[in-house]
């Protein structure tokens, strides 16, 4: 039963992957970079990076710049987040701060004060779009193709 011989040992989460705990006793001040996942319940002040996921618990209080791919958040962030992937802001959580970020979700009965730019995500459609059309004469966005077409309508409707 207790390390038998024969049968294959149960790996858990924290063997493969980096795990980073900041737990509700928790002031820290500073600059702080992670690798792998961190998640916060304390007080954070200062800048924070991971390479991977932040988790914001719902008591934690976040006052800096957070960098990540993945930020979650159901705390108090008072600052601007920067993700490479998608920041995720779950209720009762609050955000006084900018969201640059290619994804970007909110539950209803969060207050988020900020602006988001999800340029990333643009940039990306568009140089995938620009691939696909590149052969056949289009410009590099289908929505650009529409504004060329409705300023030319609008600018021969003008002129007769």
């Amino acid at each position: 039963m207790w390390g038998e011989k024969g049968k294959p040992k149960k790996e858990t989460i924290f063997e493969d992957e980096h795990y980073t705990f900041l737990g509700k006793g928790v002031d820290f001040k500073g600059r702080a970079q992670f690798e792998g996942t961190v998640r916060v319940d304390g007080h954070f002040e200062g800048e924070i990076t991971t390479d991977d996921t932040l988790i914001i618990g719902e008591h934690a209080v976040i006052k800096g710049t957070i960098t990540g791919g993945t930020i979650i958040s159901g705390g108090r962030v008072e600052g601007n987040i920067t993700a490479t992937k998608k920041v995720q802001l779950l209720r009762p959580a609050v955000l006084i701060g900018d969201i640059h970020a290619p994804s970007f979700s909110m539950e209803e009965g969060v207050y988020f004060h900020g602006m988001c730019d999800m340029g990333g995500a643009l940039q990306t459609a568009d140089q995938e779009t620009h691939s696909d059309h590149a052969s056949n004469g289009h410009s590099a966005s289908p929505r650009f193709d529409m504004l060329q077409e409705s300023a030319t309508a609008q600018d021969t409707y003008l002129s007769s």
